[in-house]
């Protein structure tokens, strides 16, 4: 249950500011370990700051939903959207400069697959990667490597409550309790829309699943002037309970609010960012740390294709034959 959940206790915030604290800590503490090397001074201009990380983070973990919108097999909903919390939750504390999100981001997926049981081997799984089969076995080489990184810097909190079945709860709660409404489905799709945009911002590390799923509902409805206020105050008896239900409104404006402020980063600051990110990397600026596994497998001579620019842009098809 989410409520007795490490996911409420520990990688649940109060507000984005405690996220924004631990980037920037994150950040500070890069700074100073790559300091202690010697190489490079605390505020060097050629490492990256917290919102140019951030900027990296959200064009990977975009990277990562389009991986798993084209796996085959098809990944089930709530796989993509553990990956996508282990992402965010990895990046609370870590920094890019010292872990490449290239790699993290299909270690995260593979993790992932594990952990909600969904049974793809090995093969199968970097099989959707369009790479040779030693680019392959290179890759899947690099995730295993990282695999128990990633473990202990989720602290071993590996149980992610998704909003999707509490989503389909409230429909079935539409369906035999709310009369008002003849048929709930016709919310269904303007509902999935709202919780494929909230899982790009950061609600899912401010919200618990039910209120991101009652808000998908919410919204759907207010989009199709569908009135939805007797389905709070009477069927989920918060009438009396003002308070409940003024939290809950405000949480679905505030999540409002986070899809409708959300961007990510134009395709020129994405190119710059990565040529930051690559030279920063090239710095080899930990000593404990192997440079070449850092920067992810596509840098590997058994996997780079000829000729190629620095970091070429992955499309769908690098992920997978599309044919």
């Amino acid at each position: 249950m989410y409520h007795s959940s490490t996911q409420r206790k520990r990688w649940t915030f109060c507000n984005g500011q405690q996220l924004e604290r631990c980037r920037e800590e994150a950040n500070r503490n890069f700074r100073s370990k790559a300091a202690a090397t010697g190489k490079v001074e605390q505020n060097d201009v050629r490492l990256l700051k917290p919102h140019e990380e951030l900027a990296i983070c959200k064009h990977y973990e975009k990277r990562l939903l389009d991986f798993c919108s084209v796996f085959k097999p098809a990944m089930p909903r709530s796989v993509v959207g553990t990956a996508s919390m282990y992402f965010k939750r990895f990046y609370l504390n870590n920094s890019v400069m010292e872990y490449h999100p290239r790699i993290i981001m299909l270690t995260c997926v593979f993790l992932a697959c594990k952990v909600d049981e969904f049974n793809v081997s090995s093969a199968q799984f970097v099989g959707n990667l369009r790479e040779s089969p030693a680019g392959q076995e290179k890759a899947l080489e690099q995730i295993l490597e990282y695999e128990l990184l990633l473990i202990q810097q989720l602290n071993f909190h590996l149980i992610v409550h998704n909003p999707y079945r509490p989503f389909e709860g409230f429909l079935i709660d539409l369906k035999t309790r709310y009369p008002v409404l003849e048929n709930p489905e016709v919310l269904r799709k303007t509902a999935d829309d709202f919780l494929s945009r909230v899982a790009l911002t950061d609600a899912y590390l401010l919200f618990s699943p039910s209120q991101i799923a009652l808000a998908a509902i919410l919204s759907s409805g207010s989009r199709a002037g569908i009135n939805m206020e007797s389905y709070l105050s009477e069927s989920l008896k918060l009438k009396e309970d003002r308070t409940t239900l003024a939290k809950l409104l405000d949480g679905m404006k505030c999540m409002s609010n986070l899809i409708r402020k959300y961007e990510l980063p134009k395709s020129e600051e994405v190119v710059a960012l990565k040529q930051k990110l690559e030279k920063c990397h090239s710095l080899d600026l930990l000593l404990n740390t192997n440079s070449k596994k850092r920067k992810g497998y596509e840098d590997d001579e058994y996997v780079a294709k000829k000729p190629k620019v620095d970091e070429e842009e992955w499309t769908d098809d690098d992920f997978v034959d599309s044919v």
